[in-house]
């Protein structure tokens, strides 16, 4: 598909007819996702699951769920936090910025620069407090690079490496065995 001279709208992703599952807007523009790798699939998994188990009801875990960010972007993380409230039905399709309290990205080959670049600059633009960045190291297992909002600079402050067990009390109490991928 040709996109508009602007690129497109974010209303365009809503309302285009036939476009492939997962489509994301970045800067006007649709980007597709292929499809996803083992580590990746089992890595969302495993995330989803533990923040299940540790969030409370104030929170509901969602995966790859669209957010809007601005008129001209509304990515898919692969794994997101949001405030109870926001959630209003089953057949809902995205989330506004404000409703998100963490965003989780698992790095895949295919969107690397997305995903350790544009994506965590455009939700640290949007307020997203909490943000999450996944990557494959040696082996199978992933490793979680967890980052804070900085509010004067507007950027991502890194505020740990977790590498077997992701154990955090911000945004809330959070305990995950990351080695649990290797029975999965």
């Amino acid at each position: 598909m040709q996109a508009p001279p602007h690129g497109y709208p974010v209303d365009d992703l809503f309302a285009l007819p036939d476009l492939p599952r997962h489509t994301e807007l970045i800067d006007g523009n649709l980007v597709v996702a292929s499809p996803q790798t083992g580590f990746h699939s089992v890595t969302i998994c495993l995330l989803e699951s533990g923040l299940r188990r540790t969030v409370s009801d104030a929170f509901r875990v969602r995966s790859r769920m669209t957010i809007v960010l601005d008129p001209r972007n509304a990515p898919e993380p692969d794994v997101l936090v949001v405030r109870a409230e926001a959630v209003r039905s089953g057949e809902q399709d995205r989330y506004e910025a404000a409703d998100v309290v963490l965003a989780i990205e698992v790095v895949s080959p295919d969107s690397e620069e997305r995903d350790r670049d544009a994506k965590p600059r455009k939700y640290a633009a949007a307020g997203i407090r909490y943000f999450w960045l996944v990557e494959k190291k040696e082996g199978r297992r992933p490793v979680v690079h967890t980052y804070e909002l900085d509010p004067v600079t507007k950027s991502y402050a890194i505020t740990g490496i977790h590498h077997e067990r992701l154990k955090l009390t911000v945004p809330f109490t959070i305990d995950i065995d990351l080695t649990e991928i290797d029975h999965m």
